[in-house]
């Protein structure tokens, strides 16, 4: 099957194969062709260049893009979308004047969500969640990670794992697993925590690696959750069995968690909305990919990731969505995009590049999605009429997307 089509108004994020992510001063540059063509051949991206250039293809089906821009798909390296329910009461007690840390401290917040998803039944979870990933895939998301950590038992661990690896089995587009058991400790664990990192590390674990149900481990290195030491020494037990880290630091309090991360070589650290110079300097030379949550500062009224002094430093910055009930109930990558604009000052190279190539290889993606690049997969997103691409952040409240092309057809 042949698809061709031609009078691309903006060809964007046309990449060479070696190019894996983009840093720095890089991420202002982003590569296009203005009045392009784009040949896909079954799943993949098989040929592309200027109209003035196109030479005679057989196609089973040809589009005229006129007007219309061609971009990859967003990459979305961090989401929640696994979990039942939704927590709107929380979103009122916020409004009232309590913090999310407060309402958490009252058995509110993860702890609520967990309590929720341990008596819904399974293909229940599973139902919901879909619903969560067709949505995101219609705005242009095609290729997703996805945490469990709405458990907080083994059995609810498991069964949040079960349901991941069920959507990616359903679904075309890559769906990354990560198990996030330590997310938050249990009531009745308060008094020992010690003993739910005992239960994570020597029970959990092993059975999520036992089942193949997990790519990637992660943890919540914040005060009033999982301390260095915890950090420490659940990478460490994970990479006995092969789990790479991806983990939350940094999100209201600067305590080493980004150190740690580097120090085991994590794909990636996010949230990153509190830094200090010395977490920026750790960075530095480290194959880690900083990863920047914008709609989750929105939606908790917290800082913003300061993307300036990241790429200021020669970094690299991903961005992602953090979609779940409690902080981010929103996958829309359009929106994260935007915000990295208006709230982070990011311009809308460096905001498309954080969102597709830079997301990639915060999955391990880079060489198969994240760019225009010839064998990639063909997922890649068609716009209705827009002026430029600045028009996508730029209007922030307006769906611009006409059609989502996963593996090289049309959703």
């Amino acid at each position: 099957m042949k698809l061709l089509l031609t009078n691309i108004k903006e060809l964007l994020q046309v990449r060479e194969p070696n190019i894996l992510k983009v840093s720095g001063a890089e991420m202002k540059e982003l590569p296009s062709i203005k009045n392009a063509w784009l040949l896909i051949e079954n799943d993949k991206i098989a040929d592309f260049g200027p109209m003035d250039q196109l030479p005679e293809l057989d196609a089973d089906e040809k589009l005229d893009a006129t007007g219309k821009i061609v971009l990859p798909t967003w990459c979305d390296s961090h989401t929640h979308i696994v979990y039942a329910g939704n927590r709107e009461l929380e979103f009122a007690d916020r409004i009232n004047g309590l913090s999310y840390e407060e309402i958490a401290n009252r058995g509110g917040g993860i702890l609520n969500s967990a309590k929720t998803l341990q008596k819904t039944p399974e293909d229940e979870v599973y139902e919901q969640s879909a619903k969560r990933l067709e949505e995101v895939m219609q705005l242009g998301t095609g290729a997703v990670e996805i945490k469990s950590g709405y458990g907080l038992t083994e059995e609810a661990e498991l069964k949040m794992l079960r349901v991941i690896k069920k959507l990616r089995e359903n679904y075309d587009l890559p769906v990354k697993s990560t198990f996030l058991g330590a997310h938050a400790i249990p009531k009745e664990y308060k008094e020992k925590p010690d003993a739910y990192m005992d239960l994570v590390i020597k029970e959990i674990l092993p059975k999520v690696a036992e089942q193949k149900l997990a790519e990637y481990i992660d943890i919540f290195c914040e005060k009033g959750y999982f301390s260095v030491d915890d950090t420490n020494r659940l990478l460490s037990a994970a990479k006995e069995y092969g789990l790479k880290p991806k983990i939350h630091v940094n999100q209201f309090n600067a305590i080493g968690g980004v150190k740690a991360g580097v120090e085991h070589q994590a794909l990636s650290v996010d949230h990153l909305e509190v830094m200090e110079d010395e977490d920026i300097e750790v960075l530095k030379g480290s194959e880690t990919m900083p990863v920047a949550l914008p709609s989750c500062s929105l939606f908790l009224s917290i800082p913003y990731t300061p993307a300036r002094e990241i790429l200021k430093a020669g970094l690299p910055l991903a961005l992602a969505t953090d979609f779940n009930p409690g902080s981010t109930p929103s996958g829309n990558m359009n929106l994260v995009v935007s915000l990295a604009c208006i709230k982070m000052k990011m311009t809308p190279e460096e905001a498309i590049n954080a969102a597709t190539i830079n997301g990639a290889f915060a999955m391990e993606l880079s060489e198969t999605h994240g760019s225009i690049t010839k064998g990639k997969k063909a997922n890649f997103i068609l716009t209705k009429k827009i002026p430029s691409y600045t028009y996508l952040p730029y209007a922030f409240g307006t769906n611009s997307i006409e059609s989502v092309y996963i593996n090289g057809k049309a959703i």
